[in-house]
């Protein structure tokens, strides 16, 4: 055998190797091991869109698109433990009568600062506010009071979003009535969200103060909603459905594209191009809803970040959502 014969099956598999990792890099989801989107299936029937029920459920499943999750919620609740040890333990104060209505106001550091109201998302299922405190180190360096809800949780109130959505706008009244606690300007007054967050958000952004709760009708400046859903009829229509009990009430009162006459205030809408198909298009369509109506909004599309690493640049002044916070403010 000569050796060039000799030589080569050693080069082949160098070969192979070197073309395998190559694939595998151009791979993200198969380099880690990890199925993204809908497993493998049969397509069955359209059930929304063009998408079958095996579609339509991944795509309202942010871990059938960011298998990391449970890595990104641990590493929320340690940067919010950082964040802690390095502004202090937030004020805590009640917007209503039960436990869970409560929320934490990390205060700026000059009086008449304006205010941010975060409300947090964690599929209408989970997530509190001390998980969430870790963009208060952006808003409180940039001079703002960096406010934080806990609401009830879809399971605890009977697979019913109605008790949420009516605690989160509560609990922004409550914000707005009592800024004057925490040295809060209400002349600057602003409400985001992520994901259900920022559906919650969007909600908000659609009420009717003056009616609901004899407030001004313009109280809220602006509102930054992240990576939400804006109309729950496909959500309805999903696995969510086995542990939110919608009916046709649900869905109409608490889709916020269905209101966009309410809308009062300028509106920045994020997504990332690593999110579902869902979520993307749910961020769109809402904007297009908007514009078509002759509101102001921006739509940002982050590219290559998924659902959760959107949630994480509220922390993160060069991120998609910190510096769409600081533009809507003002404060870039």
């Amino acid at each position: 055998m000569s050796e060039r014969s000799a030589n080569r099956p050693s080069l082949i598999s160098r070969r192979s190797l070197l073309g395998t990792a190559a694939a595998m890099a151009a791979t993200p989801a198969l380099a880690e091991g990890c199925q993204v989107g809908p497993p493998p299936h049969e397509k069955g029937a359209k059930v929304w869109m063009d998408m079958d029920q095996v579609e339509l459920d991944a795509a309202y499943d942010q871990a059938a698109y960011a298998p990391m999750i449970t890595q990104f919620n641990k590493r929320f609740a340690s940067s919010s433990e950082t964040t802690r040890k390095r502004l202090g333990a937030p004020k805590r104060f009640a917007y209503g009568p039960t436990p869970i209505e409560g929320l934490d106001v990390y205060p700026a550091r000059t009086p008449n600062a304006p205010i941010f109201v975060f409300v947090h998302g964690g599929r209408w299922l989970r997530g509190s506010a001390k998980d969430y405190a870790y963009p208060a180190d952006l808003f409180v360096n940039a001079g703002v009071n960096f406010v934080v809800l806990d609401f009830i949780q879809v399971d605890a109130a009977g697979g019913d979003l109605r008790p949420m959505a009516d605690q989160v706008r509560r609990g922004i009244a409550w914000v707005y009535k009592n800024a004057a606690s925490f040295g809060g300007d209400t002349g600057r007054f602003y409400v985001g969200g992520h994901s259900s967050g920022g559906h919650l958000a969007g909600v908000a952004m659609v009420t009717d103060w003056q009616k609901d709760f004899s407030l001004p009708a313009d109280m809220i400046t602006g509102g930054l909603l992240a990576s939400g859903i804006y109309d729950l009829k496909p959500a309805q229509l999903s696995a969510r459905s086995s542990y939110v009990k919608f009916d046709d009430d649900m869905e109409q009162r608490l889709s916020s594209i269905r209101y966009i006459e309410l809308l009062r205030a300028p509106i920045t809408v994020t997504y990332g191009t690593f999110e579902t198909p869902e979520f993307q298009r749910q961020s769109r369509d809402f904007v297009a809803a908007v514009k078509a109506a002759g509101k102001p909004v921006e739509l940002l599309e982050a590219p290559d970040f998924n659902h959760f690493e959107m949630c994480e640049s509220f922390g993160n002044p060069y991120g998609p959502n910190g510096l769409a916070a600081l533009k809507l403010m003002k404060l870039a």
